[in-house]
């Protein structure tokens, strides 16, 4: 493959990533029926009709407990692939693998310290 080639399968790659999207949405809103009605504009609350203002003040720990979630998810899906394979990679490189496995439990764990030390994971 040539050097340009690569610039046409970007291209193509670039035209896709924008093109389909835009089909999706108009053929999307072609064929669904369009039948407005008042009831329809309303905020669904389970069932019921919805009471009172939409903007309300949310505690900031929410945020602190999804985002520590998020970053021990992320550590479960590398830690899960490497356990897989580790019986593998023993033969070849095993000591390296698990260092390097070792130090990025170690940095998580030193952001959970952090976490708990500051008492994010408190709930009052």
């Amino acid at each position: 493959m040539g050097y340009s080639a690569n610039y046409v399968m970007l291209a193509i790659f670039f035209l896709l990533g924008l093109g389909l999207p835009l089909v999706a949405f108009t053929a999307g809103s072609l064929l669904r029926p369009q039948k407005p009605t008042p009831a329809k504009g309303i905020s669904y609350e389970s069932g019921a009709d919805p009471v009172g203002d939409s903007w309300i003040q949310f505690n900031v720990r929410y945020y602190l407990f999804a985002l520590l979630f998020v970053i021990f998810d992320v550590e479960t899906i590398y830690l899960y692939p490497w356990a897989t394979v580790y019986h593998e990679l023993r033969s070849g490189v095993g000591l390296f693998t698990l260092v390097e496995m070792l130090v990025f439990v170690l940095l998580l764990l030193v952001g959970l310290l952090y976490a708990w030390k500051k008492k994010v994971l408190e709930w009052k």
